[in-house]
């Protein structure tokens, strides 16, 4: 017998993003308001770059588990920002890297600090306890179905 205590109509409307959703619609809200110029997309494409500059464009596909053409799409619209920049590889020519440029190495701290505060605001009356076992059960899940 399944381990299934959803509801059909409520396993579909909450593990498929409704709780993803709110966060990100949140968080673009705090990006317009501040003026920052970001989709939460783009954020998340920066996101990876903050924390490891120079990733291939493959990279950036399984960092945030887009398919190549919308990576590209991503990188485009980053690049006419003025806030990423391709670079060649001079191992693989076929292969493009991706810098930031100082300009959204300046939006680092702002953006992350806007970030957590939405985050903090989306679990500020949730357990710490509760958190681990959500996180824990989220993991399985993926596992299951990777």
């Amino acid at each position: 017998m399944p381990n299934n205590q959803f509801k059909k109509s409520e396993l579909y409307s909450f593990i498929t993003g409704k709780a993803s959703t709110a966060i990100a619609r949140r968080l673009q809200r705090k990006f317009n308001q501040a003026g920052l110029n970001l989709t939460i997309e783009q954020w998340s494409v920066l996101y990876h770059l903050w924390k490891e500059d120079g990733k291939s464009q493959q990279e950036l596909c399984n960092a945030t588990y887009r398919d190549k053409p919308s990576i590209t799409r991503l990188v485009d619209n980053l690049e006419k920002l003025q806030l990423v920049k391709r670079v060649s590889s001079e191992s693989d020519r076929r292969m493009n890297l991706i810098f930031l440029t100082r300009q959204a190495q300046k939006l680092q701290d702002q953006a992350m600090n806007l970030a957590e505060e939405t985050l903090n605001e989306a679990l500020e009356t949730v357990p710490f306890e509760k958190i681990d076992v959500c996180k824990e059960v989220l993991q399985v899940v993926y596992d299951n179905l990777k």
